[in-house]
């Protein structure tokens, strides 16, 4: 589950997109420059279709994110170069089941659990320590309560998270990787209202 906060540069402007589709089953949200994520969206789009043109299948996920370290690695021992300004959380499924992968600038990269990336992501980081032995048994929508969850603890406006302003996208198995409508978002945020995270934990001991 992907689940992530759009900002507007001001009340005229729409939302910035924050999350892209890349293969059936893999998909990307970004923080940062939203132009070097969309170059590094097309390069994985790219790799994606030219492995499944050659080898008739889809492209295995890790293979993916070292290929990417790698691009964004090179770009930091060029003089003539900058490096990517945008952090990478890409979710997915392949035949090792599924992943969570964040790459950085510098072209490190790493797998998770849970993850939170961005602007005052630490209080959403937290919120994903104390709840992620939970996660196991919860399903699809249960994850989504939980990203919303994590969303609102980083929130200092009262109006900052609401429906118009969060994108969540999900990929499941035998499920493509699929982003919510704002009707399917708002549903979402309802079921919220009566949603307690320490009832799961409950469920879990």
């Amino acid at each position: 589950v992907l689940c992530s906060l759009k900002r507007s540069q001001s009340e005229l402007a729409s939302y910035q997109e924050k999350i892209f589709k890349i293969d059936d089953y893999i998909g990307m949200a970004m923080a940062g420059l939203t132009a070097d994520a969309r170059v590094l969206c097309k390069y994985m789009r790219n790799e994606c279709l030219n492995h499944k043109y050659v080898f008739e299948s889809p492209h295995p996920m890790k293979r993916l994110i070292n290929k990417v370290a790698e691009k964004s690695q090179i770009k930091t021992q060029r003089s003539s170069k900058r490096p990517y300004g945008v952090g990478l959380l890409v979710v997915g499924i392949d035949q090792d089941g599924p992943h969570l992968y964040e790459t950085c600038p510098s072209g490190n990269l790493y797998e998770y659990y849970a993850y939170a990336i961005g602007a005052r992501s630490q209080a959403a980081r937290t919120y994903f320590e104390d709840n992620f032995k939970a996660f196991n048994n919860c399903d699809t929508e249960q994850l989504i309560l939980h990203g919303l969850s994590a969303l609102k603890k980083i929130s200092q406006e009262e109006n900052e998270v609401v429906p118009k302003s969060v994108e969540i996208a999900f990929v499941a198995e035998g499920v493509p990787f699929t982003v919510l409508k704002l009707e399917e978002i708002e549903e979402y945020f309802k079921k919220h209202e009566t949603f307690k995270p320490q009832d799961q934990m409950e469920i879990v001991s």
